[in-house]
C-alpha cells in the first residue's frame, strides 16, 4: 500500500479554508506541550484552537501532574496569531490499562501504541462533537517515533463515525519537528525521555515502575 503525503493534505485544507475567509474551531489533542508548540505556532494563523489535554497512559501520576502543568503554563506564554484555550481531560489511568490488557508485552510502536492512538482521539471526536467544534486532530504525528500513518487512519475512520471533520497532518513534515525543539529551548520547556506509559517508562529501565 503507497503512503498518503498527509502534509500535502493538509495543504490542501488549509488552502480551502483560507478562500472561505473564516477562522474554523479546531480541537487539538496535545501530548505535551514541547509537541503543541510547533503544531500551535503553524495552526494558529487558521483556525482558534483548544487544546485538549487527555493522556491517561502517562505514569506516574507525579509525571503527568508535571507534563499537564507545562502544556498549560506554555499555552499561557506563547503568542499565536488567532485563540488559544486549554481543556485538560480526565487522568483516569485505568482506562489506559483496560485498553492495553493483553498487549503489555507488545513492543514499543506496536499494536498496543495503535490502541492508545485511538482511544485518545476517541475521546477528542467526541468531545468535538458535544461542543461543536468544526475540525479535531492530534499533534502526535510530529513526534518520528509516532506512526503517522495510523494516526490519521484512525483519525478518518473516527471522522466517519463522529460525523467531524478530522485535520490530517504530518506534522514533523517541514521540519516541524525541528522546529519543535527549537520552541523547547527557546520557552525553557521539559522535554521528557520517555513517551509516557508505564511501558515506554520501563524501556529507559526494567526497575521503573
Amino acid at each position: 500500500m503507497n503512503k498518503v503525503n498527509y502534509q500535502k493534505v493538509l495543504d490542501e485544507e488549509l488552502k480551502k479554508i483560507i478562500n472561505e475567509g473564516k477562522t474554523p474551531y479546531l480541537l487539538l489533542h496535545s501530548c505535551c506541550a514541547p509537541c503543541s508548540s510547533y503544531v500551535l505556532e503553524y495552526l494558529s494563523e487558521y483556525f482558534n484552537i483548544t487544546v485538549y489535554y487527555y493522556n491517561p497512559n502517562i505514569h506516574p501520576e507525579k509525571e503527568y501532574r508535571k507534563r499537564v502543568n507545562e502544556q498549560e503554563n506554555f499555552i499561557k506564554k506563547f503568542n499565536t496569531k488567532n485563540k488559544v484555550s486549554f481543556i485538560e481531560g480526565e487522568y483516569k489511568p485505568q482506562h489506559f490499562f483496560n485498553m492495553a490488557k493483553g498487549l503489555e508485552k507488545v513492543r514499543e510502536g506496536g499494536e498496543r501504541c495503535f490502541k492508545c492512538y485511538e482511544m485518545r482521539l476517541r475521546k477528542a471526536a467526541e468531545l468535538a462533537k458535544q461542543r461543536g467544534f468544526d475540525y479535531f486532530t492530534t499533534t502526535l504525528s510530529i513526534s518520528p517515533h509516532k506512526n503517522a500513518q495510523k494516526i490519521n487512519e484512525i483519525g478518518q475512520e473516527l471522522e466517519k463515525e463522529y460525523g467531524i471533520k478530522f485535520l490530517y497532518s504530518d506534522f514533523k513534515k517541514k521540519n516541524g519537528y525541528k522546529r519543535s525543539i527549537e520552541l523547547s529551548k527557546e520557552y525553557n520547556l521539559y522535554r521528557q525521555d520517555y513517551c509516557g506509559c508505564v511501558f515506554s517508562r520501563r524501556n529507559l529501565s526494567p526497575d521503573l515502575d
